[in-house]
């Protein structure tokens, strides 16, 4: 048994930004696992994705690196297009293909402590996807996916369908700010997690970009500070880094708090530089212990 599985597809990405367009994989699947690979293996980790077999290179990649993926046939490969201005939090995005959802009986092989759903669009993980998964370990929520319904290319801001019964099963879950405020209708990030806890989710973390982060666990909030970067380079994965580093540490017991700050100085680290998450857990722990909100 695995301590976490990370479950999610790995996409194609075109990545545009003020400085430059870059081509490579992505999506929270690939995000999440390397930034959890670049960690001291106190906890043990398996990706599950789909894509379609002229994609696999990816996967061999990773692979070389010694993460441990499963992979199922997709006939098509996600392709997305991400395109940044000036401010790293705002994107425009479009999807060029999209991959086959997962299923239950792809997921009865897999076997793990915490599920981390890593959704990119709406059908990605079906409500009974969800609750079969619940039955085998505790469930970790990327919401992104779920609020975004394409439209030829267009990625069309949706609410999430079946919210209530999804979050019924739901342990863990992150959104930013503008998911929080699809999702239970609030501007205010405390009253949404108030909401999002009152539907049944036990750990509920809100992102709110350079304002930090905040945590509601068993009642009570924690307020966790977001730390400067020495220059802004690209965003992409910063969600998904953040939540690895959360999952990390609340997976091996550490507490809220240092486990919201110990998400956070990941994010920072990443945000420094155009793909995955590279640094050490020292330059982390540096981060996180220094007066640098």
């Amino acid at each position: 048994m695995k301590d976490i599985c990370c479950v999610g597809h790995i996409t194609r990405d075109r990545i545009v930004t003020p400085r430059q367009t870059v081509y490579m994989s992505g999506g929270t699947s690939f995000y999440f696992a390397y930034a959890l690979n670049q960690l001291p293996r106190r906890v043990s980790f398996e990706l599950v994705t789909k894509l379609a077999e002229e994609d696999m290179a990816a996967v061999s990649q990773m692979r070389d690196r010694g993460i441990d993926v499963r992979v199922y046939p997709s006939r098509q490969t996600v392709f997305f297009e991400n395109k940044y201005g000036e401010n790293q939090n705002e994107r425009t995005q479009r999807v060029l293909a999209k991959a086959d959802p997962f299923e239950i009986s792809e997921m009865s092989e897999v076997d793990a402590r915490i599920y981390h759903l890593g959704t990119l669009l709406a059908d990605d993980f079906s409500k009974d996807v969800v609750r079969f998964l619940s039955t085998k370990g505790r469930i970790s929520i990327d919401a992104q996916g779920y609020l975004r319904a394409v439209d030829g290319e267009k990625v069309n801001a949706v609410d999430w369908q079946d919210k209530l019964e999804i979050l019924a099963y739901t342990d863990i879950i992150k959104v930013n700010e503008h998911e929080m405020k699809v999702i239970t209708g609030s501007n205010d990030p405390y009253e949404a997690a108030r909401k999002l806890a009152g539907w049944g989710v036990k750990e509920v973390v809100v992102t709110l970009g350079s304002e930090g982060s905040i945590i509601l666990a068993n009642g009570h909030f924690y307020d966790i500070p977001a730390y400067r970067p020495k220059e802004i380079v690209d965003a992409t994965g910063c969600g998904d880094t953040y939540a690895a580093g959360y999952l990390y540490c609340r997976s091996q017991g550490i507490s809220f708090a240092e486990a919201g700050r110990f998400a956070a100085a990941m994010c920072t680290l990443k945000l420094e530089h155009s793909g995955p998450f590279d640094r050490t857990i020292a330059e982390v722990e540096q981060l996180a212990a220094s007066d640098n909100p």
